[in-house]
């Protein structure tokens, strides 16, 4: 019952998990496991959301490719899609650099899941788009992807 009355605190459907808590696919630990990282989620700037998850010094890689437009014209709704050809990467970060709270979200991989994003991102103006990776090995790479919006998504 305490884990019932957490995820509807947390504006999360109990209904909506049941079926996967009952297939053992989502275990308890793993849904309260983010709550941990409310501090990178909620930074006012990259560099804090980056420094929060250790994550500030990170290698260039050509590994990681983004498929985005290279202009869109509605921030408010903005496709991009990841994909990390690095062996054994763990998770992605994806971050909005000029964005009020910049990390917009990290995607957790384990075994030979293939490490592949599509999300839909609201950017406030044009600006970098950065895609990290951390792999097994504790050694994160990064992409950067500049994005023009012509229409800025929060209210620009």
């Amino acid at each position: 019952m305490e884990l019932r009355r957490k995820l509807l605190k947390g504006g999360v459907s109990a209904t909506l998990l049941a079926p996967l808590l009952g297939a053992g696919l989502l275990t308890p630990g793993r849904v309260l496991a983010s709550e941990w990282k409310r501090s990178a989620f909620t930074a006012q700037n990259a560099a804090d959301a980056l420094t929060r998850l250790g994550v500030a010094a990170s290698a260039e890689s050509r590994e990681i490719e983004f498929k985005a437009p290279e202009i869109a014209e509605n921030g408010g709704k903005v496709e991009i899609e990841v994909l990390c050809k690095l062996p054994n990467t763990r998770s992605l970060l994806i971050i909005a650099e000029k964005n009020p709270m910049p990390l917009c979200a990290e995607l957790n991989f384990s075994g030979k899941a293939l490490p592949y994003a599509r999300v839909q991102l609201k950017l406030a103006e044009t600006m970098r788009i950065r895609a990290v990776a951390r792999t097994a090995d504790g050694r994160n790479h990064v992409a950067f992807r500049e994005i023009k919006v012509t229409l800025g998504g929060c209210g620009g």
